[in-house]
């Protein structure tokens, strides 16, 4: 609101000066918001600049002589920072003065430069042509009626492009709440897909990924029974495994005994969130000598 209460106050300020200097012609060269390059097929500028040529050439002598001024104002308000958005007005006031420069041999002392960091994307050039004090009457209202038009106009493109600018930063804080939400569910999903892994990882504990273990009855052991197994996992519910003993041991001149040996296969159901414990099938087979007193036992052994 505040940029177009301040072009109302230019355009207002510029009435009483038209009403004096009835030659006065105000040229409009618009460009694109933050951009400092003076486009000829972007919004009409190029038939401003053959506008502004043809009166630059029609008064080329008097401007060169300094007494037909040529005032120049850039703006540029689609910046945040201010001091960014001074050097490209001055930038955008530059390109325009420099076509003329370029192609109708003026210099920069023909030109009053001003920048503006508010009011809009554009640079205005103000060609004052002084006329006779006898010059009233139709025409010069007509002069008068027709710059104001101009401000008008001016102020409608000036509404224009702030709508479309807003439309723009619409459009870019929906994509960057799109991008946003998008992050988050990746996020979400990543963080479900290390909790489902863990908690595939704690219902199957690292050694269920080996095929063979070597095992031992620790308890047989300690009778001094020598025992060892090998067991195939399956897979983590499931194992076979094959066990084995054999002890043999004498004393008292041989008239005590402990020997045996026997095998032992079996069929394991693992059981639990952690496999910890198993129910078992198993078979045994195997030969026996004990005597421990005066009477021994010998023979073939099965369960």
């Amino acid at each position: 609101m505040k940029k177009y209460v301040t072009s109302l106050m230019l355009c207002l300020l510029m009435l009483p000066l038209v009403a004096q200097t009835q030659g006065d012609t105000i040229y409009h060269f618009r460009f694109e918001p933050g951009n400092d390059g003076l486009y000829t097929a972007y919004r009409n500028n190029g038939t401003e600049l053959s506008r502004l040529l043809a009166c630059v050439v029609q008064n080329k002598e008097a401007i060169l002589a300094g007494t037909v001024p040529i005032q120049v104002d850039g703006y540029c308000n689609s910046l945040d920072d201010e001091t960014e958005a001074r050097a490209t007005a001055r930038i955008r006031s530059n390109r325009v003065k420099s076509e003329l420069i370029t192609r109708e041999g003026l210099t920069e002392a023909c030109f009053t430069t001003r920048n503006h960091t508010s009011g809009g994307d554009y640079v205005t050039v103000r060609i004052v042509i002084p006329t006779s004090p006898s010059e009233t009457g139709p025409e010069q209202q007509a002069e008068t009626e027709r710059l104001a038009a101009e401000a008008q106009r001016a102020t409608a493109e000036q509404e224009a492009d702030r709508l479309q600018a807003e439309a723009e930063a619409q459009h870019i804080a929906a994509e960057q709440a799109r991008l946003v939400a998008e992050k988050q569910q990746t996020e979400a999903e990543q963080t479900r897909q290390a909790a489902e892994q863990q908690r595939t990882e704690a219902s199957h504990p690292a050694h269920d990924s080996y095929h063979l273990a070597l095992r031992a009855n620790l308890l047989r052991w300690a009778t001094l029974t020598p025992d060892l197994g090998l067991e195939w996992r399956i897979n983590p519910s499931w194992g076979i495994a094959v066990n084995g003993s054999w002890t043999s041991w004498s004393w008292s001149d041989k008239d005590r005994r402990y020997a045996l040996w026997e095998v032992a296969p079996e069929v394991r159901y693992y059981m639990g969130e952690k496999k910890a414990w198993y129910l078992g099938a198993m078979f045994k087979a195997g030969q026996f000598n004990y005597k421990l007193s005066e009477t021994g036992k010998q023979g073939d052994l099965m369960g």
